[in-house]
């Protein structure tokens, strides 16, 4: 005789614990719950409802973790392969209505900002490189591949996840092929008519900064004639765009010896001249400290300096070194683009840090323009902690 089904497990919230989750916020936090009926392995999914048993989403389980559950759905719908390809279908068709067709390289799926918290997908061309935080979507890996095989038909696909977030969630950092072929050593990609190589084996993120594509564009209009330093120029991208645009001359500064050798390879893809000296291996604080030239306009695209709450105070202080010895050094006129993308430093945060670099530079500054991520990196309305990158472009009078 065949036994009964287990019922499907629940999580029941403490009373008035229910309002955000009623407004679609998708992470419930261990102090939210008053019990759990029914055995959920963790990473499983689970119901969730309110104290007065009214049913109100399901999501991943992961006692483990201090969000101990991450919304999928507000819908009593099933959970399944379908669920997971017609949201990835619907994040794809999106994309390719914001991403202009000179582009073959761009973000596909952005976690909670496409309904699927942990789940990282970033497609160079024809690879996608995946990255999954979360222990439910990591259990979910072989739906996620034949979702991703039927909508976007993928020479292959790599996953990349690594990262601090992975511990919390009973993760371990894992680096391999998915399904498909491997990425060759240098993927070459397409971006607003530009080329350029990636590496998303090694490189930072998922081996370029897809996120400042639009952004990247927007300040090679103000490059053409004037000297240019990208700082934390990572493999070039900037310096590319700037170079492209007709800027007087262009230097790039990194601490990676790898960086700079990619970057000197984009320039050469580019048709751009490679001046040596103007490609610096060297710490950048060091450099601004150090350097006696002047320059029109300045880029600063660092590295996360906070990565939790407990790192804001010397990520600021870190922040407003370097926008100060920035300042410092720019032409009267000139121009700073300067960015974080430090989650928990906010953009006022972030406007106090560049007021407080702005008086100590003694220099009269004035914000021309903010902006932030590519519109291919959505952010949840109801979550925003998904926003992380902010960027103000500044002249000096």
């Amino acid at each position: 005789m065949n036994s009964s089904p287990s019922p499907q497990p629940r999580l029941y919230l403490k009373p008035a614990r229910a309002r955000s989750v009623l407004r679609f916020h998708p992470w419930i936090f261990s102090g939210a719950v008053a019990r759990i009926d029914g055995s959920s392995a963790p990473g499983e999914v689970i119901d969730v409802l309110a104290a007065d048993n009214k049913f109100l989403g399901r999501g991943f389980y992961n006692p483990n973790s201090q969000i101990v559950c991450r919304m999928l759905t507000w819908q009593d719908e099933p959970i399944d392969q379908a669920f997971f390809e017609n949201k990835i279908r619907a994040a794809y068709q999106l994309r390719q209505r914001l991403v202009a067709q000179s582009t073959d390289s761009f973000r596909v799926v952005n976690a909670e900002g496409d309904g699927l918290p942990g789940l990282i997908v970033d497609k160079y061309s024809d690879f996608l490189v995946v990255q999954i935080s979360a222990l439910g979507m990591s259990r979910r890996s072989q739906d996620l591949i034949t979702s991703l095989q039927n909508v976007l038909q993928p020479r292959g696909i790599f996953e990349r996840s690594i990262g601090g977030a992975l511990q919390e969630e009973g993760l371990k950092p894992v680096v391999r092929v998915l399904d498909g072929a491997e990425p060759p050593e240098h993927i070459q990609v397409h971006e607003n008519d530009l080329r350029f190589n990636v590496n998303v084996k090694e490189g930072q993120k998922t081996g370029f900064f897809l996120d400042q594509r639009e952004n990247r564009r927007w300040i090679a209009y103000f490059c053409r004639g004037r000297n240019v330093l990208n700082g934390f120029c990572y493999t070039g991208a900037f310096s590319v765009y700037a170079g492209a645009a007709g800027a007087q001359r262009v230097v790039s500064v990194d601490s990676s010896s790898a960086a700079m050798q990619i970057a000197k390879q984009n320039f050469s893809l580019n048709g751009l001249p490679i001046v040596p000296e103007d490609f610096v291996t060297a710490d950048l604080f060091h450099f601004l400290r150090s350097t006696t030239q002047k320059f029109d306009l300045i880029i600063l695209d660092p590295p996360a300096f906070a990565h939790r709450q407990k790192d804001v105070e010397n990520a600021a202080r870190a922040y407003k070194d370097v926008n100060l010895q920035a300042l410092k050094i720019l032409s009267p006129g000139g121009l700073l683009f300067t960015c974080s993308c430090s989650q928990p430093i906010s953009p006022d945060l972030f406007q106090k840090i560049l007021f407080g670099a702005a008086v100590d530079a003694k220099r009269n500054v004035r914000i021309l323009g903010r902006s932030d991520h590519a519109p291919d990196h959505p952010i949840n309305i109801y979550h925003p902690e998904g926003r992380y990158l902010q960027t103000f472009l500044l002249q000096v009078e």
